[in-house]
């Protein structure tokens, strides 16, 4: 089917070859500037200058680009071209050690200016990554502005944009949507920080490009882009941390002949437990991952066509608090078969047990295989773009000592993902985009533990983008409309076993019955950007945005494990629909750069978990699967309100042209949201981050010897506020009261403390005959060893240390990071 929808997609293409050449020069000494890359983004299309400054690209299906020009050194140039036949443009590039002008591809029509866009979006590059440290996918960008993570520990981070995560934020991996188990709090995201070469980081609802899930924003992390043709290149890195033994080795290489593209990576990371001033090390908060990906694509005169696999192991512990009463340190859980019975039981582990790599139980295997095809067609002076998935997650959690091999939960999940659209050339200054995008899940749940059903879901959307240009006006938008149909397959179990059973089965118990629900949301975005000069400019955008419910909402009928309560899901629950105004004010000058944009979202039939009530006015019990361990919980039911969450970020650089040697970036992130006419117990959305400020001093190191290249200091702060608004409920959601645990029940309806971190880093480049040896980054993030507990984490309320009367876990103390990443070059020599 899909080599038939190809040649099918040819038949619209254009078979007239347009190419672009021309001279890459300095602005101010006009000498000619090698080594620079000249990229098409929208056509995975790049060349580089040769040694005289000429380059070329070829086999571009006519039609209007955005072309970037870009060198280490330099300013990006960025400029739209219409190429048809053979297209001569010089270029001259401004010396510069900040790009001021960046091109982003998420959620629009085509690659675009992010200053023309009206979506708030933020950027991470390749250069901020290396010079920061992380221990996961989503660790690396949870400082920057509008978005933090829900944290479980160091291998799993929960993204969150301006207040909201799980199912409302949409994740999407090498141009497709990531599908997986989202919902589920200990779930993290299935991608290596080493496939990623840039974020992306749209802020404000997406459903008008991605449908239902995109309600809060999008995050794109986005693969290298194919190297000009004829290189050969690679690199090999390798990471330790102190703090934890993190080790991380990656071994990547690519190269592109005859049109022919290709790239593959393979890498490892592996970390002991990590370690803070007040718990020592954090038992079972080890993990190790395993990625391997490749890639190979075809760019002739019709478009390109490209075919990406890969695959992401992690194995990671799940830490539980457990602490000895005497000493404080953390426990091991275990079972002897000789003692107790054989029945579960907590030891203090050996330093070896301490530092070891591999998690113990309670732990996570998740495996995520993926096989994208990308497609981009010339029909005309437009083109078609079609990309499709096939996914497989799988997600086994085992946590019973005594049966440490059996997996209690297990979600096995195969998914499809399609998106399909045509893109017009421009006319003018208008151009649009129309098409159809969507996604399959079918999942099973193969464990012991049952809270969700086995289930399927399919989505279609259809839709229409527009941008038009009126001088210093750009104005862009859309509408959409999808469907989706969602089955939960009908499910008996034993009551004392959890096994399935037949329907009327001795002790059935029918724990899901089947339905069929139908859901459905409208979309739209309108908004636009103004140049008051060449230096500022305006922007303001309007959207709505709408997320079906997902599995637990829907269906549940379980003990959420990891919490303490009974779940019911509500099959007759409506889509969320959200409706957000943006609008923000930015410079773009040599010295200074500054945006400040400010959001207001409205979420209609926001849902949420409530408890229930029995006949006296007391908390809903549930015992019906006692006899299985798993009764005598609170029950919550998944129900609607209204939500409104406000807030905005600044963010704020100074770069003085004639003071190279130093540069000051700082930022502010704002957000408030709750529940409208709710009680005071339900009245703050959970996991709301607190105010939070950074700042960066960095100082560029110019005046270098023949060795030492591109050398840098830095220093900085993260402090983030005291979050007063606490959600109230957080104490019955996870089993704490008065009563049994006091002193997390008073810590979760108290406020949560802020803190000051402060950072170091150091790196450059070693230079040898002109080459680039290998460049050296070093890091030192909590650098006073800071005992602290962000609001964001999920152990903050994690049992006592009766030792130091202190409730739940800390997060990591200091933590120096050393990075080597040595630069392959196989291209041949140019004659």
């Amino acid at each position: 089917m899909l080599p038939a929808l190809l040649f099918l997609l040819t038949g619209f293409a254009a078979h007239s070859q347009a190419s672009l050449s021309g001279k890459i020069a300095d602005s101010k000494t006009h000498g000619v500037i090698p080594g620079a890359i000249i990229r098409i983004a929208d056509l995975n299309l790049s060349a580089s200058s040769d040694s005289l400054g000429h380059y070329q690209l070829k086999s571009i299906p006519s039609g209007y680009y955005l072309v970037e020009v870009e060198r280490a050194g330099y300013a990006t140039k960025i400029r739209s071209l219409s190429i048809s036949g053979a297209v001569k443009q010089d270029f001259e590039l401004d010396p510069s050690l900040i790009q001021l002008n960046e091109v982003v591809v998420t959620g629009v029509i085509g690659a675009t200016e992010r200053q023309q866009t009206p979506i708030s979006v933020t950027t991470v590059g390749y250069d901020q990554l290396l010079q920061n440290a992380s221990t996961n996918v989503m660790d690396a960008i949870a400082k920057a502005p509008g978005v933090s993570g829900i944290t479980d520990g160091q291998s799993i981070t929960k993204p969150v944009i301006r207040g909201l995560g799980y199912n409302r934020v949409l994740t999407v991996n090498d141009g497709v949507e990531q599908v997986d188990q989202a919902w589920f709090d200990e779930f993290g995201i299935e991608a290596d920080p080493d496939a990623v070469n840039r974020y992306e980081i749209l802020k404000g609802p997406a459903s008008l490009a991605y449908g239902s899930d995109a309600i809060a924003g999008v995050i794109n992390l986005i693969p290298e882009a194919p190297l000009p043709e004829g290189q050969v290149k690679g690199d090999v890195l390798f990471n330790y941390q102190t703090n934890n033994g993190l080790m991380n080795a990656m071994f990547h290489l690519a190269g592109t002949k005859n049109g022919i593209a290709w790239s593959a990576r393979v890498d490892k990371t592996m970390a002991h437990a990590y370690q803070d001033p007040y718990d020592g090390y954090v038992l079972n908060s080890q993990f190790n991952n395993f990625n391997v990906d490749g890639t190979i694509g075809l760019h002739r005169k019709w478009g390109y066509t490209q075919l990406h696999v890969g695959y992401f192991d992690m194995a990671t512990g799940i830490v539980d608090g457990t602490r000895d009463s005497v000493s404080g340190v953390m426990e091991r859980q275990v079972a002897y078969p000789d003692l107790n019975g054989g029945a579960p039981t907590y030891e203090i582990p050996t330093h070896q047990e301490q530092t070891s790599y591999t998690p113990f139980v309670i732990n996570q295997r998740i495996r995520h295989t993926k096989i994208v095809w990308d497609n981009s067609i010339a029909a005309g002076d437009g083109r078609i773009k079609a990309i499709f998935s096939w996914q497989k997650n799988q997600r086994q959690e085992n946590n019973d000592p005594t049966i440490p091999n059996t997996s209690d939960i297990y979600y096995l999940s195969n998914a499809a993902t399609y998106d399909l659209r045509y893109i017009s050339p421009q006319s003018g200054g208008f151009n649009f985009s129309a098409g159809t995008n969507g996604v399959y899940q079918s999942s099973q749940s193969l464990g012991t533990l049952l809270l969700i059903p086995n289930y399927n879901f399919f989505e279609i959307g259809a839709f229409a983008i527009a941008n038009e240009k009126i001088g210093r006006l750009n104005l862009s938008g859309g509408i959409r409309y999808d469907e989706r149909t969602f089955n939960g397959i009908d499910h008996w179990v034993d009551s004392t076993t959890q096994a399935p059973v037949p329907p009327n089965a001795p002790n059935g118990f029918h724990e899901f019955p089947g339905f069929t629900s139908h859901f459905s949301g409208m979309s739209f975005s309108l908004g636009g950007t103004y140049d008051l000069s060449k230096t500022t400019y305006v922007k303001a955008n309007i959207a709505r945005g709408w997320r079906a419910p997902n599995v637990a909402e829907a269906a549940a009928n379980g003990v959420h494990d990891g919490t303490v309560v009974y779940e019911i899901g509500d099959p007759t629950l409506k889509p969320e629909t959200s409706l957000e105004e943006d609008v923000a004010f930015g410079v773009n000058a040599k010295d200074v750069d500054f945006e400040v944009d400010l959001f207001n979202n409205s979420i209609s039939d926001f849902i949420y978990a409530k408890g229930l009530k029995n006949s006296m006015g007391q908390d809903s019990i549930n015992n019906s699967l006692n006899a299985a361990g798993l009764g005598a919980a609170p029950v919550y039911k998944y129900t609607q309100g209204q939500a409104q969450l406000y807030g905005g970020e600044i963010s704020f650089n100074v770069h003085p042209a004639d003071l190279s040697w130093v540069q000051l970036a700082t930022t502010l992130s704002y957000v408030n949201g709750g529940l409208l006419h709710a009680p005071d117990s339900t009245k703050y959305l959970p996991f709301v981050p607190p105010t939070r400020i950074t700042a960066d001093l960095k100082f560029p190191i110019t005046t270098q010897g023949r060795s030492i290249k591109n050398l840098y200091l830095k220093a900085g702060l993260l402090s983030c506020f005291q979050q007063n608004n606490v959600y109230q409920q957080y104490a019955i959601y996870n089993g704490l009261n008065t009563a049994l645990t006091p002193f997390e029940y008073a810590a979760s309806k108290a406020a949560t403390k802020g803190y000051t971190l402060f950072n170091v880093g150091v790196g450059g480049d070693v230079v040898s005959k002109g080459k680039t040896v290998c460049k050296i980054y070093l890091i030192c993030n909590n650098l006073f060893n800071t005992a602290y507990m962000d609001y964001m984490s999920r152990f903050k309320y994690y049992p006592v240390n009766y030792t130091t009367g202190r409730v739940g876990v800390f997060d990591m103390g200091r933590n120096v990071s050393i990075k080597l990443l040595i630069p392959l070059d196989f291209t041949p020599a140019q004659k």
